[in-house]
């Protein structure tokens, strides 16, 4: 497949400064980077576009450099965020380096069977945090005006609300980030930079550093960001509306493979494009079968199982699938003790004693202390819309719950929903 007409009919390409950039990578040989934030010790759902592009390029003959802001880290960009990011340290942003190098090599071949198209792992810092200051403002603030820095939309929004500030710390970001494509250029032949379309503003800044420092022509392309219905970037789960990491100790593949499996039927045909490898015809088939079909989410199951295969591998992606099957039917009764732990291995769980179990639970209290109700209260509600369950089995307020629920004598399955699980473990 070239690369020109997959990526065009996957919807990737939102702006470019240069439309023959689609042709150059389907021939191979360019370098192209892309930029992570390591403001946290994983990346997370929204990382994940750019990370299927940068292999979408490799594959096709490219080699790309993933590039782990260690030194704009301890900046932050201000690109659309409403407040100043909090500033981290050195320390807490290199631990957060290790587990994202870590994620990055899943996606990326970074071995020298590779050949020219072996993927770079580099760290800014290298250059950010040794550069004098004098020397950057010399060599890089002046090809650029204050003028021309505030225009762009991603400072502008900022700029242009009364509550809200732009520090000089935030300002100097775009610079830092052309400065990054100008050593890469210079020290590795890049000529390529992509991102989210929140980073257009950036990119160009760097197309033109590198033109007016070395005279070399290089290219800037930004794909779309993925948005849910109320205009929120997608990718934040439901639980305390925190981002859906790629990291299995931060968001389990249980929890990833459900998020998925629950997306709308609208996004489900930019999910298929820009998070999964699948062939044209069989997204196409999914998209038909997503009209014609809703109720039987074939393209949601395709999705969750795509992409948790290649974040996490096949066998996790089979256990979240088969405890997906498992966990949301009253034949969970029915599974021995081994089977029953495999499939919710991944479900937080709590211990609770014998004795408290065997006296009878309330039904809302179970559901506050599991931490799938924040008061009891809150729990009533869920129980009084048969939103609550044990062992897939509905419950309600005057449930008793007791130790002849549990299964192998030993485990209630709570749930909230069609998402949210807990398991409890007596002692």
């Amino acid at each position: 497949m070239i690369l020109r007409e997959d990526w065009q009919f996957r919807g990737l390409v939102h702006q470019t400064t240069d439309e023959a950039i689609l042709d150059r990578l389907s021939a191979g040989g360019v370098t192209a980077y892309i930029g992570f934030d390591p403001t946290a010790p994983s990346l997370h759902l929204g990382s994940l576009l750019q990370l299927c592009n940068l292999r979408r390029l490799q594959l096709a003959g490219n080699r790309p450099i993933a590039l782990a802001g260690g030194g704009t880290g301890l900046i932050g960009d201000p690109s659309f965020k409403a407040v100043e990011r909090p500033l981290i340290t050195e320390e807490l942003l290199e631990e957060n380096l290790v587990g994202i190098r870590e994620q990055l090599g899943r996606f990326l071949d970074f071995s020298p069977a590779a050949g020219p198209s072996k993927a770079l792992l580099l760290n800014n810092a290298q250059w950010l945090t040794t550069v004098t200051l004098t020397d950057f403002l010399r060599d890089v603030g002046k090809h650029f005006t204050v003028n021309q820095m505030i225009a762009k939309e991603s400072v502008k929004s900022r700029l242009d609300r009364d509550d809200v500030g732009l520090s000089f710390t935030e300002f100097s970001y775009m610079l830092l980030q052309a400065y990054d494509f100008l050593r890469l250029n210079v020290d590795h032949g890049c000529t390529l930079q992509l991102g989210g379309s929140d980073q257009w503003g950036n990119i160009t800044m760097g197309t033109e550093l590198v033109r007016k420092e070395t005279g070399n022509t290089v290219a800037g392309l930004t794909s779309p960001l993925l948005l849910r219905a109320d205009g929120q970037k997608f990718g934040k789960s439901e639980v305390g509306n925190d981002k859906v990491w790629l990291d299995a100790s931060m968001t389990s593949p249980f929890e990833f493979h459900q998020f998925l499996l629950n997306a709308d039927d609208a996004t489900t045909p930019a999910l298929l494009r820009f998070f999964t490898f699948l062939d044209h015809q069989t997204i196409l088939d999914l998209d038909e079968a997503t009209r014609t079909r809703p109720q039987e989410r074939q393209a949601q199951r395709a999705i969750a199982n795509a992409v948790v295969t290649l974040v996490h591998g096949e066998t996790a992606a089979r256990h979240a699938e088969r405890a997906g099957e498992a966990l949301f039917a009253e034949s969970i009764a029915e599974l021995d003790e081994a089977t029953l732990l495999q499939v919710v291995a991944d479900a937080p769980s709590s211990t609770w004693s014998r004795a408290e179990v065997a006296a009878g639970v309330d039904p809302a209290e179970l559901l506050v202390r599991c931490e799938l109700a924040g008061s009891k209260g809150e729990a009533g509600r869920f129980l009084e819309q048969g939103g609550a369950y044990v062992n897939n089995v509905r419950v309600h307020a005057e449930t008793a719950i007791d130790i002849s629920w549990a299964l192998h004598g030993r485990y209630l399955v709570v749930r909230r929903g069609r998402r949210l699980l807990h398991l409890v473990v007596i002692a």
